[in-house]
């Protein structure tokens, strides 16, 4: 077996095998040795890979984190929806294999350990909408910023669910009608539409949109 650290497909044929072990013997029975040897790597590439068997379970959020921060480093005219469109993003990486993160999704049930750090992971991503909107919006309430956040990954959580506990596909077009309802209710229009630029500028917008949007907006039309 190979020191070399495995290209992408590799390491996705260590997280099968390890899932596969994890699904019939249980996690606790299951060693890093057997897990190197199903996967036809050596156990120093493992752990320079993952680190843990734990991590292996988890091993696409890094990498799904750094890119969304990426993403959201670039530009984007309306924050709220480009909070929304990177959650899709994450989306669209656990979709699509489905039956891959069905096989995640049992063995992390069957866990306890593993469902806590679920949930550290679940406010990862939570985080780095939080931040990024804090950032985006200047004079942002932290209240509405956390509010967001929080409603977005929890409409993505439920979405995703839908897919893991079923055997049907659940695009991405259900996720991201549903952050169009969010959005509203938020009183954010979904594509950051304005009024035509003219002398006079007549503004109305919902009582329940966050004030720094309001003040985002009217910053944008007058500068």
């Amino acid at each position: 077996m190979s020191d070399t650290p495995p290209p992408a497909t590799a390491r996705n044929a260590v997280v099968a095998a390890a899932l596969d072990l994890f699904a019939t013997q249980g996690f606790e029975a299951t060693s890093v040795e057997q897990i190197a040897q199903a996967a036809g790597v050596s156990r120093s590439t493992f752990f320079r890979q993952f680190g843990g068997k734990d991590d292996v379970v988890f091993s696409d959020h890094d990498l799904v984190i750094a890119q969304l921060r990426v993403f959201l480093a670039h530009g984007h005219e309306n924050p709220w929806a480009a909070v929304c469109a990177a959650s899709i993003r994450v989306y669209k990486h656990f979709a699509a294999d489905p039956e891959l993160a069905r096989r995640r999704y049992v063995v992390v049930r069957q866990v306890p350990a593993l469902r806590e750090r679920e949930i550290v992971e679940v406010f990862r991503y939570e985080r780095v909408f939080d931040e990024y909107l804090r950032g985006a919006v200047p004079g942002l309430d932290p209240i509405d910023a956390v509010a967001f956040a929080a409603n977005v990954t929890a409409v993505h959580n439920h979405v995703l669910r839908r897919l893991l506990r079923g055997t049907k596909r659940v695009p991405p077009a259900v996720l991201k009608d549903a952050y169009d309802t969010l959005m509203h209710r938020f009183g954010v229009h979904p594509d950051g539409e304005r009024p035509a630029a003219d002398d006079v500028i007549v503004a109305t917008f919902p009582r329940r949109m966050p004030t720094a949007e309001i003040a985002r907006r009217l910053g944008a039309e007058l500068g």
